[in-house]
C-alpha cells in the first residue's frame, strides 16, 4: 500500500505543468455587492479538505487505509460600511466511516458555528469585537488559517487549550485588535467552557492537575480566561482584517514577523492533595515565535520557515493526549520549486516537533516530510505527507496521508 500511495504521489508531480495558479481568476470568494462601488457586500467562502490516510499501527481486524472528510467549511461575512463587520464560519470536522450516521442525524454530522462575531472600528487602527471568536493568543499557530496552511495540517499542540478551555479553538467572549505602526496585537477576555475533554478524569489524591477548574470551583473562581498575541512586521505588513494567520504565500510577500504571546486561565486546573483537599492552579502558556517567507529570486523560487517554542504550564503532572505540562520546540521549512506563477508548482517540506512532558519524565517527537502540489495555489492543491511520532520509550507511529484540498 505504500508502494501504492508513493506511486500515486509521483506520478502527480510528473503531470504537465498546464494548470493554472489562479492569482488572476480567484478575487476572494463570491461576492455579493449592495451597492456600486463594493462598499457594502457578502462575501462567501467555501473550502473542503478530503483524506486517505494508510497506516501500519492499527488492530489485526482493523484497516490500514482510511478515507475521511478532514474540513467541510464555509465562510460568511458582510459590511454594511467600513464601521462594523458580522462573521459567521460554520462547518463539521474529521467526518469518517466509524462515525457517520446513518440518516445524517449524530453528532459527528452535524454543522456547528466554529465562530460567529460581531465587530466595530473604534479608531483608524483599532476594532472591539464580541461573539465566539478565533482572535487566539499564544502564537502564530494558534492563530493560522486552515485554508492556507504550508504543511499538510496544522501543528496539533499550538492549538494548545482546544476542548480544554474553549470550543474547537474559540473562545466566547471580547477583543481587541489592532496595529501600533510595524506591530500588530490581538487580546482578549473569554469565557471558559464546563464541560471539558478531561470531564471523566476526576482529581486524585497527589494526582496529576485535572482540566475542570470552571466545574468543579465555579465560574467565580475559574471563569475566564485572558489571552493576547503581539507580532513585529520587519517586512511587508500582512493584514489583521481577519484572524486567520497565512501558512505560505508562494512567494508572493517578503514576510518576516517576530511574535510573543500568552494564555492565562485562573484556577483553570483543580489539584487534590493527600488529605482529599481540592484546590485551584493556574494554567499558563507562553510562546515566541519567529516566521519568514520571501521568494527567492526572478525564478519564482521562495522558502517558507517557522518556528515556536512554547512553555506549557497546565499544572501539576498535566498529561491528556497532546497537551502536557513541559515545554515544546517546532519548526517547519518549505521550499517552493523554480517555475512560473500561472503554473503547478511543487513545494518539499519538512516539519520537527519536540516537546518534553513532565508527567512521564519524558519527550515526545513528532517528524513530518512531506509535498505539496499546487494546481490553482492554495485554491486547488494535493499534499502528501509522511509522520511519524512517539512518545516517551514507546514504538513510533508512522503514518502516511494523502491530502486532496478545494476551496472556492
Amino acid at each position: 500500500m505504500k508502494k501504492i500511495l508513493f506511486g500515486i504521489a509521483f506520478t502527480l508531480l510528473l503531470i504537465p505543468t498546464a494548470f493554472s495558479q489562479g492569482n488572476t481568476e480567484y478575487t476572494g470568494g463570491y461576492k455579493i455587492n449592495f451597492n456600486e462601488d463594493g462598499s457594502k457586500y457578502l462575501r462567501i467562502i467555501a473550502w473542503g479538505q478530503f483524506w486517505a490516510q494508510y497506516s501500519d499501527d492499527v488492530p489485526d481486524d482493523a484497516s490500514n487505509l482510511n478515507l475521511s472528510l478532514r474540513r467541510a467549511r464555509v465562510l460568511t461575512f458582510t459590511q454594511l460600511n467600513k464601521k462594523f463587520l458580522i462573521l459567521t464560519h460554520f462547518g463539521l470536522n474529521s467526518l469518517n466511516g466509524g462515525n457517520l450516521s446513518p440518516t445524517g442525524k449524530g453528532e459527528s454530522s452535524q454543522l456547528f458555528f466554529h465562530d460567529f462575531w460581531g465587530e466595530w472600528q473604534v479608531g483608524k487602527d483599532i476594532s472591539v469585537g464580541t461573539g465566539l471568536h478565533y482572535w487566539n493568543g499564544i502564537s502564530r499557530l494558534n492563530n493560522s488559517s486552515t485554508l492556507n496552511f504550508m504543511t499538510l495540517d496544522n501543528n496539533r499542540q499550538s492549538w494548545a487549550v482546544l476542548g480544554l478551555s474553549d470550543q474547537f479553538a474559540r473562545h466566547l467572549g471580547v477583543y481587541v485588535k489592532g496595529k501600533l505602526g510595524r506591530l500588530q496585537y490581538r487580546v482578549a477576555y473569554n469565557e471558559a467552557i464546563t464541560n471539558t475533554l478531561d470531564a471523566a478524569n476526576d482529581p486524585t489524591p497527589n494526582g496529576r492537575a485535572v482540566y475542570r477548574g470552571r466545574e468543579l470551583l465555579g465560574s467565580g473562581e475559574a471563569g475566564k480566561v485572558f489571552q493576547g498575541y503581539f507580532d513585529y512586521q520587519f517586512l511587508d505588513q500582512e493584514s489583521n482584517f481577519l484572524p486567520f494567520k497565512v501558512g505560505t504565500y508562494l512567494g508572493s510577500k517578503k514576510i518576516f514577523n517576530v511574535g510573543a504571546g500568552f494564555f492565562n486561565h485562573r484556577n483553570g486546573v483543580v489539584v487534590m492533595d493527600g488529605t482529599g483537599n481540592i484546590e485551584g492552579e493556574n494554567v499558563n502558556i507562553f510562546a515566541v515565535d519567529a516566521f519568514y517567507d520571501a521568494p527567492l529570486g526572478a525564478d519564482g523560487s521562495a522558502i517558507t520557515a517557522y518556528a515556536v517554542f512554547q512553555n506549557n504550564d497546565y499544572g501539576r503532572n498535566f498529561n491528556l493526549g497532546p497537551y502536557g505540562t513541559g515545554n515544546m520546540v517546532y519548526g517547519h521549512v518549505g521550499y517552493l520549486i523554480p517555475g512560473p506563477a500561472d503554473k503547478s508548482r511543487v513545494q518539499p517540506y519538512l516539519s520537527y516537533q519536540t516537546r518534553t512532558v513532565d508527567a512521564i519524565d519524558d519527550n515526545a517527537t513528532r517528524l513530518g516530510v512531506g509535498a505539496n502540489l499546487f494546481l490553482t495555489g492554495h485554491h486547488s492543491k494535493l499534499t502528501l505527507e509522511y509522520a511519524n511520532s512517539k512518545v516517551g520509550s514507546a514504538d513510533g507511529t508512522g503514518v502516511i496521508t494523502l491530502q486532496a484540498h478545494i476551496y472556492l
